[in-house]
């Protein structure tokens, strides 16, 4: 027992030298004025040699011939690029932080009907993940919960914080449907024989019919909800009534997590119904109905084009070529990165391999910048470097959608200038040192 108490002290005392030592930054007190700078602003405008005034959080001013105040903090980003802060806009950042450790994952309830949950509550403000991602440019994500089905609602934060109340940026922002497969998928018989993909092949259950029954469920539930809330008082709250108002006022989104052509014509019915403002999550095989999209002004959020295609037919370069058809349609569309390994990272450099296939390189910005901001509800706010908008920025020393050039030199939260260093740069000098190896960083 005594060698337990001795150990507990010391375990202690390890994890907490393992932490990053990355504080949160205070709000912005006076001006900070970025010179001499190339500024992407987001919305298609380069200005050359350009200025940005930052003051109380907000952009005072941009552009060339800008008056500098007196007293003004300031950084020469001559030779440099300025972008808009970059938005992921799906993850299960701070949900999930080693996924092969349960214990450190709380993106998933238990139902299929769980419309009440909220992902930011979950959301872990230290979580070493967050702090690789702004070395990246990404200052905003979308946290989205899991599921099987009516997953909950997600929230936006921005990533410099303290706890997930200082993180919030805008709360409660969707609704997250995940649709069922809708396609039969052949089951083989046992010790693998009487089944496969032949004539022999067996089913034990029709994934259409039983998706569709799902689907005609949770219409009747969107009904119940419309009449809930037609109501003006109530003797019980129902928490997962309540939960969906927000689409039926055009408060929160309708995300619908679908890929197939089939899934994507289903979930119009929601739109045609219930008038939900929706936005298609996934879109690989988007591009096939783009004009239809259009027509009812749903939105997408292509989440990995650095993937294979979802169906044998299709392009084998197709997922990087979806952005580029979606443009032309002119479609609202962002740009996400869903890949379970570089969690979020690659988010610039998916948008890279977007402007190689069709999209030009401030296209390719918008589709993670001022795209994403405006599918999300939060374009007055952020997505470009405009007067009155959140002064949430990016410096950078080459092209941030270039794997190759791309160096975070500087990055601001809200006018708050943020540490760039993480868990992985601390690795990376720690063991540089150790054996005297040439800095990476």
């Amino acid at each position: 027992m005594k060698k337990l108490i001795i150990l507990i002290p010391v375990l202690m005392m390890l994890a907490a030298s393992a932490q990053d030592n990355v504080y949160p930054t205070p709000p912005q007190k006076g001006t900070t004025v970025i010179t001499n700078a190339t500024v992407h602003t987001g919305t298609g405008q380069v200005l050359e040699n350009a200025t940005i005034v930052i003051t109380d959080g907000k952009i005072a001013a941009v552009g060339k011939d800008v008056v500098i105040p007196a007293n003004a903090v300031t950084i020469n980003a001559q030779g440099k690029q300025v972008y808009p802060g970059l938005i992921l806009p799906t993850s299960s950042l701070g949900l999930v932080e080693v996924s092969a450790v349960r214990a450190t994952t709380d993106v998933q309830e238990i139902g299929d009907m769980n419309p009440n949950v909220r992902s930011l509550i979950a959301y872990n403000t230290d979580s070493k993940v967050i702090n690789t991602l702004r070395s990246n440019g990404i200052l905003l994500a979308n946290i989205v919960p899991q599921g099987s089905f009516l997953a909950g609602s997600s929230s936006i934060v921005q990533l410099d914080a303290w706890n997930y109340q200082d993180a919030a940026y805008k709360t409660d922002e969707g609704m997250h449907l995940y649709m069922p497969t809708l396609m039969p998928r052949p089951t083989f018989g046992r010790g693998g024989g009487g089944g496969g993909f032949g004539p022999n092949a067996q089913t034990q259950t029709d994934p259409v019919k039983e998706g569709l029954e799902k689907l005609e469920g949770l219409k009747a539930f969107f009904r119940e909800a419309k009449a809930y809330a037609a109501q003006p008082t109530h003797e019980e709250t129902n928490l997962k009534f309540a939960s969906v108002q927000g689409l039926f006022n055009k408060t929160q989104k309708f995300y619908v997590h679908a890929n197939t052509v089939k899934q994507m014509l289903v979930a119009l019915d929601f739109v045609k119904e219930f008038g939900f403002d929706m936005v298609i999550v996934g879109g690989s095989d988007s591009w096939q109905i783009a004009d239809l999209l259009k027509q009812n002004n749903v939105s997408v959020i292509l989440q990995q084009p650095h993937s294979l295609p979802t169906l044998g037919d299709d392009a084998v370069d197709q997922p990087y070529k979806s952005a580029a058809a979606l443009q032309k349609a002119g479609v609202l569309f962002a740009i996400s990165d869903d890949d379970g390994q570089t969690r979020g990272r690659n988010l610039p450099f998916n948008a890279g391999t977007a402007a190689a296939y069709g999209l030009t390189k401030e296209e390719a910005l918008a589709a993670i910048t001022i795209n994403a901001a405006k599918i999300m509800g939060v374009s007055d706010k952020a997505g470009s470097i405009e007067v009155g908008k959140d002064a949430n920025i990016v410096i950078s020393s080459g092209d941030i959608l270039d794997m190759k050039s791309s160096n975070i030199t500087d990055a601001f939260i809200q006018g708050r200038k943020i540490d760039l260093n993480d868990k992985q740069k601390q690795l990376n000098e720690r063991y540089n040192k150790k054996f005297e190896l040439k800095k990476g960083f």
